[in-house]
């Protein structure tokens, strides 16, 4: 079922579905999130982030409590993604150097030997910003290096930010970024690069699958963090969805006795995930042409085939936001109610929480959302200001805190 609202589609989807579910049971869990925190805790930088309780908004909003886990501080990259990234670079060394996963840590890769191979290897990667970021963070921590292209329209801030977290060169180039992965995979392939993507199509499905492991670290600290507050409710912005798959699987399988409400949530013009379930034929589809929105990260024109059976057939709904509800959530994250701590929170941050607090505010939205008093809200901050002049722009410009 479909329903229009000021500035938001929403799409509920109807479970279960007919096809041959690939996803029948959980992929990413707390088994795999194990050995993601065994490796990511072994990193000298590695530090959790902080989950805000927002309970003055959450009582002017009449539930029980809203939660934000803040990514901006991850590994000082400004953004999460360098959970992603980390891991699967870890993992694609440690096939290549044969080295067992289970055993080997982050260590080891401060030993010389291990270090000259490393700096033999390259890899390439697109990106709208900041996964790009984590992948040169984590070439420079393992002594490797990487190319890294950006879709047409990428600022200048974000590829200036790429080279200098790590190792990389970045170049913005005339493609979108669909056409950027494609250019990147075929100049890995001419060059011997090790191509290290967070979407997947035929052939190419383990390096992803590692990215999303990856983004568990975030998922297993937000559960710990909550403790006794079990969220009925979470909100999860998706590009291509690797790491919002990867954190629906993990939480609907922590919470397997009172599973969360989960929402998944991208640009109206870039919501690959709402068409793909709207066509409701299964398989993923894509957004032609070359979208427009400030939510740089998550302007991605096709689902990542690994993790979209999950999203498919484990999400309650699909909503796509046009540009103002991130301003709005931007702005509400900055200037908080009471004593409610200040997030700074980017365009790609902050549409879930811009979405949530209209959901919040409408009563037709709470009852087809099914929030009440009791309810227990999970949003993921999933960047800081990543472009700095337009995050100036927009909070503290004209747009109104709501």
């Amino acid at each position: 079922m479909e329903y229009y609202f000021k500035n938001i589609s929403v799409l509920q989807n109807e479970k279960p579905t007919a096809f041959a579910c690939a996803a029948s049971y959980p992929r990413f869990d707390e088994s795999v999130a194990a050995d993601t925190l065994r490796f990511h805790k072994g990193i000298p930088a590695y530090r959790p982030t902080n989950l805000i309780s927002l309970q003055e908004r959450a009582a002017v909003q009449h539930v029980q409590g809203i939660y934000c886990k803040d990514e901006s501080s991850r590994f000082g990259l400004n953004a999460f993604k360098g959970l992603g990234g980390s891991y699967a670079m870890f993992r694609i060394l440690c096939e290549k150097l044969g080295l067992d996963y289970k055993t080997t840590d982050f260590r080891d890769f401060q030993k010389e030997e291990i270090r000259k191979q490393c700096a033999t290897i390259h890899f390439a990667t697109a990106t709208d910003g900041n996964h790009g970021k984590g992948v040169s963070w984590a070439a420079g921590l393992f002594g490797c290096s990487a190319t890294v292209f950006m879709p047409a329209g990428s600022v200048e801030a974000r590829r200036k930010a790429i080279e200098e977290a790590g190792n990389a060169t970045a170049e913005i180039t005339d493609y979108n970024y669909d056409q950027a992965v494609e250019h990147a995979w075929n100049l890995a392939q001419q060059n011997s690069w090790i191509l290290i993507q967070d979407t997947a199509w035929e052939g190419y499905e383990q390096y992803p699958e590692w990215i999303i492991d990856g983004y568990l670290t975030l998922a297993a600290e937000a559960a710990e963090q909550l403790g006794n507050a079990v969220p009925t409710h979470v909100f999860l912005q998706a590009g291509v969805g690797a790491m919002a798959g990867g954190v629906l699987e993990y939480l609907l399988s922590c919470y397997r006795d009172k599973p969360p409400v989960m929402t998944i949530v991208e640009p109206t013009d870039a919501a690959c995930m709402y068409l793909s379930a709207k066509t409701g034929d299964g398989c993923c589809h894509t957004i032609e042409g070359n979208p427009v929105t400030i939510m740089a990260g998550l302007n991605c024109g096709t689902p990542c085939r690994v993790i979209w059976p999950a999203i498919r057939d484990k999400a309650d709904f699909f909503c796509a936001c046009d540009d103002i509800i991130t301003e709005e959530g931007m702005c509400a994250y900055a200037k908080p109610l009471g004593n409610d701590k200040s997030i700074v929170a980017g365009e790609s941050g902050a549409v879930t929480f811009g979405l949530a607090n209209r959901i919040l505010r409408d009563e037709a939205l709470r009852k087809l959302f099914r929030v009440n008093s009791d309810s227990v809200i999970l949003l993921i901050n999933t960047e800081g200001n990543t472009d700095p002049e337009d995050y100036r722009r927009i909070v503290y410009g004209n747009v109104a805190v709501k």
